[in-house]
């Protein structure tokens, strides 16, 4: 009988490459998701193989080798930078004597640690038991000893199936309260489409420092650290950039290779953010050896949860490890493609806001309304928008308004006040982009 070890947090690393020889950057990036877990690795164990082993999926000779080295490195627990079966790591920890973790577990463990909303925490529970609900065998091995015959049978299947309950009730709950907290969340969504604020989405490779990127344009004070999913949470805050209309900037989780697909399940409707953001802020490490790789993983996570084809800006950050200057980077037609910055020095910074200010810039359209004396919703808001050039009080007590506001936020005001829509005229061209004189005036 094994019985699961429950302390120590000295791990074992494992890496095996299917088919190649295991690269420096993966084995770089699994230690410092083990140290984001709060492990102190003392090994690292590597080989190659042409296809997993079904009972240990190291193989049985690699496996006694994790078994003596985890003896003598005093290794409390081995950690595996692949997706385990249940049966494989079961019959790990048997042979091992030690608690045996895969990639997805120290992930979903990671995350238990970092979450701090209410809606981000019963994601990962929810992600944890799902991942739980089929290894249930793992923690409840003493009551498999059936050996048969009348008044053997039945004690420990019986615990097992009502764990099996157990498990599944709470999935169903915390479903039933994610599915109310994500409609809370579209409504909010909604809202701000009736009053639509251009969007984008801080989005990257985790530990790419979209965190501290979003704290120096916002001033938010959203928690950043030097470590693997710093932040789960996304945080929204609006943004004032140059000549333009305020946006919205949202910052979201940092993706990794091969994220757990509970995990992108659980996050859905926090990854929405993201999918239903205009302009994607990909933060890539400038000075990350592997960056191509990272933008690669990254992209087919967002095309995963369809924000594919959401625009982006790209966004090479940490310039100052490189000793880079700050630049911007245009296509052949012109149109920005990527910014040089460094967040943590606030280099580059300003030439992203301009950046940020020439994609948002083009929806400013300037209008003269005629406003009823029952639009005078619409006039405060569009005094809180920030959006009136002038005003004239009419014979009829209603109000001429001269306004620069985004295309959409227009046409969706017009549309819910009943206000006539007016031509509109082009903005006043400067610097690349179309300049708004209430954006300057303020």
């Amino acid at each position: 009988m094994f019985e699961r070890p429950r302390s120590g947090e000295r791990a074992l690393l494992v890496r095996i490459g299917l088919g190649e020889t295991p690269a420096a950057a993966e084995l770089e990036e699994f230690e410092a998701l083990a140290e984001s877990a709060g492990a102190l690795p003392v090994g690292f164990v590597t080989g190659s193989r042409q296809r997993p082993d079904p009972r240990f999926f190291v193989g049985s000779g690699k496996a006694e080798e994790l078994k003596a080295r985890a003896e003598s490195d005093g290794a409390a627990v081995i950690l595996v930078d692949h997706p385990l079966s249940p049966s494989q790591e079961r019959n790990l920890e048997k042979l091992t004597g030690r608690r045996v973790l895969d990639r997805n577990g120290l992930i979903l463990d990671i995350f238990a640690q970092r979450a701090r909303s209410h809606e981000g925490k019963l994601q990962v529970e929810l992600a944890q038991l799902k991942h739980l609900s089929t290894r249930l065998v793992r923690g409840w091995t003493h009551l498999e000893r059936q050996k048969g015959g009348i008044g053997l049978r039945g004690p420990g299947e019986t615990q097992l199936e009502t764990d099996r309950r157990l498990i599944n009730n709470r999935i169903r709950t915390l479903k039933r309260r994610l599915e109310r907290l994500a409609q809370q969340r579209d409504t909010g969504r909604q809202t701000r489409k009736e009053v639509p604020v251009p969007g984008a989405a801080i989005v990257g490779y985790t530990n790419a420092g979209k965190s501290t990127l979003f704290n120096a344009l916002t001033g938010a004070g959203a928690y950043a650290a030097d470590q693997l999913f710093a932040t789960l949470d996304p945080t929204v805050r609006r943004l004032k950039l140059p000549h333009c209309p305020e946006i919205v900037l949202a910052d979201t989780v940092g993706f990794v290779r091969d994220l757990p697909h509970e995990l992108v399940a659980a996050f859905r409707s926090t990854l929405l953010e993201a999918r239903e953001a205009d302009l994607h802020l990909h933060v890539i490490d400038a000075a990350d050896a592997e960056r191509v790789e990272r933008v690669r993983q990254v992209n087919e996570v967002l095309a995963g949860i369809g924000a594919g084809e959401v625009p982006q800006l790209e966004v090479y950050n940490k310039i100052d490890r490189l000793g880079e200057p700050a630049r911007i980077e245009r296509d052949e037609a012109g149109v920005v493609r990527r910014v040089w910055v460094s967040a943590a020095t606030g280099a580059g910074l300003d030439l992203l806001r301009e950046a940020l200010a020439e994609r948002f810039g083009t929806r400013l359209l300037r209008v003269t309304l005629e406003l009823a004396p029952r639009h005078g919703r619409a006039r405060a808001e569009l005094y809180r928008l920030d959006a009136v050039l002038g005003e004239q009080v009419t014979d009829d007590g209603g109000w001429r308004l001269e306004v620069e506001l985004d295309e959409r936020a227009l046409e969706t005001l017009c549309r819910r006040e009943g206000i006539a829509r007016p031509p509109a005229a082009p903005c006043v061209t400067g610097g690349g982009f179309l300049q708004s004189r209430a954006a300057a005036r303020a």
